[in-house]
């Protein structure tokens, strides 16, 4: 497997390396990145900006919205946010089934080596948590040869930021109707961000050979012309379903 970290990577740039690895590379790849830079919405693939934003403040403070390439729900994520994702061949992970529910209980019990003993850690629904309180959020893809399981995790967040997101419609049963606030919690105050770093790559080594690569490396050698389809939303999208959400 080939690890690839970065630190303060822009989000967006991020997504399209994983969109054109997920298309057309064949090998296996983990990806780390340690913050993106400024304060940026990321909604799943199917999301509705009506639904999920306040998209007059949004538009109001200038925030950009990405619709990445993967489900899962919407995050806002900026330099307190760490990202791990996992880009795998069907058979990488011996007798692993390429479904949602199976790729997600194997990231559950690889993450369960990071948190050995600290915080009461496991996977409710789609979420991992403390408790009760969610820390990471996961989106996957799955391809006919291959599939994409990404993690934002909250080792910090600005409370004012979570004012950008509604409370979805469709939300999980342990969440119980909570607001944003008593929902989350961070990770920094189990685990520093370095510790939680390391541990992460030390976990992905019991399960993969990995070896260092450089993103110079994967921009020479593509010959494949790669449309990404993650991309920002423009204002008048947003404005758009803001009218058509009245």
């Amino acid at each position: 497997m080939n690890l690839m970290r970065f630190k303060g990577l822009p989000i967006l740039k991020q997504l399209h390396i994983e969109e054109q690895l997920l298309r057309t590379s064949s090998e296996n790849w983990c990806i780390i990145n340690d913050g993106t830079n400024d304060p940026t919405i990321v909604m799943g693939v199917s999301g509705k900006p009506a639904e999920l934003l306040e998209i007059e403040s949004v538009l109001r403070d200038q925030v950009p919205v990405i619709r990445r390439f993967t489900g899962g729900g919407t995050v806002i994520v900026d330099p307190g946010t760490i990202f791990v994702t996992f880009i795998c061949n069907k058979e990488a992970v011996p007798d692993l089934q390429p479904y949602p529910r199976p790729i997600m209980s194997w990231s559950s019990s690889l993450y369960s080596k990071v948190f050995q003993g600290i915080g009461d850690f496991h996977l409710r629904e789609n979420d991992y948590v403390f408790g009760n309180h969610k820390f990471g959020g996961n989106a996957q893809s799955i391809t006919k040869t291959k599939w994409i399981h990404h993690t934002s995790f909250l080792w910090d967040f600005d409370v004012r930021n979570m004012a950008y997101l509604k409370l979805p419609k469709r939300a999980p049963a342990y969440r119980s109707a909570r607001g944003h606030l008593d929902f989350i919690c961070r990770l920094k105050d189990y685990m520093s961000r370095s510790t939680f770093i390391d541990k992460t790559v030390e976990a992905a080594r019991t399960q993969f050979l990995l070896r260092s690569f450089e993103l110079g490396t994967i921009e020479n050698c593509s010959e494949t012309e790669f449309r990404p389809s993650t991309r920002f939303l423009t204002n008048e999208e947003l404005e758009a379903a803001a009218v058509a959400g009245q």
